[in-house]
């Protein structure tokens, strides 16, 4: 199983090109590839939840620094 410092890695990879095509929109990252971008993070992270469980992936907004959620906050979609 791919590791979610993985996933970190391959976006910081990936952040040149994803700065210049997609900046200011969500990503996807799963299996170390860009899955898709997105124009909110709800709407990344309903597709993504419904595409993938429980992952482990990453969704990050681009050009915009990683954010520290508290481990207590899930993400948890009304219709997944």
């Amino acid at each position: 199983m791919i590791e979610l410092s993985q996933q970190i890695e391959a976006y910081d990879r990936l952040r040149d090109s994803l700065e210049t095509d997609h900046f200011g929109k969500w990503v996807v990252l799963y299996d170390e590839k860009l899955v898709g971008t997105y124009d909110s993070f709800e709407e990344a992270a309903t597709d993504t939840v419904s595409k993938f469980g429980r992952g482990p992936y990453l969704i990050r907004q681009v050009g915009i620094g990683p954010v520290s959620l508290p481990a207590s906050m899930l993400y948890n979609p009304v219709n997944v």
